[in-house]
């Protein structure tokens, strides 16, 4: 998660840095989403020996509810995560001495809206973990679970 969130939350805040705070482009969003991709690809292929690669809280959740790890070990991961998380932004205050930013929705976005579109999105980002890394049925696809 430290990998995850320095990252993507850093070439964020490099954005903002050289655009003197300026609006978000086109082009800083597709930065912005490929940091996030490739620093989850290290994530999870880093932690695959490890934790199974689980970066995400909700992958833990889903890996719990399938009886895949023992609730215990999925609050050790849920801490863990959420430490890393943590442990991210100090890092990442330290490097730059900028403020690590907060999420908001952007205008015109309702909380509903962004709620269903998160639950969505989430079961996707889950189910695709679960196909391709958890399920014992995967074959040979597990070995390119991080990039999926």
């Amino acid at each position: 998660m430290i990998i995850f969130v320095f990252a993507g939350q850093g070439s964020g805040m490099a954005y903002d840095k050289l655009t003197d705070g300026g609006p978000g482009s086109p082009s800083g969003l597709v930065v912005a989403a490929l940091a996030h991709a490739f620093a989850l690809i290290v994530a999870v292929s880093v932690g695959a020996n490890v934790s199974g690669g689980h970066v995400n809280p909700a992958v833990t959740f889903g890996a719990f509810m399938g009886g895949n790890i023992t609730l215990l070990r999925g609050i050790l991961y849920w801490i863990a995560q959420c430490l890393g998380s943590v442990v991210a932004c100090f890092l990442l205050k330290y490097a730059t001495g900028m403020e690590t930013g907060a999420f908001a929705l952007s205008s015109g976005v309702s909380p509903m809206s962004a709620l269903v579109f998160e639950i969505v999105m989430t079961f996707g980002l889950v189910y695709t973990v679960y196909a391709t890394a958890v399920d014992p049925r995967k074959g040979n696809i597990g070995i390119i679970a991080p990039l999926v």
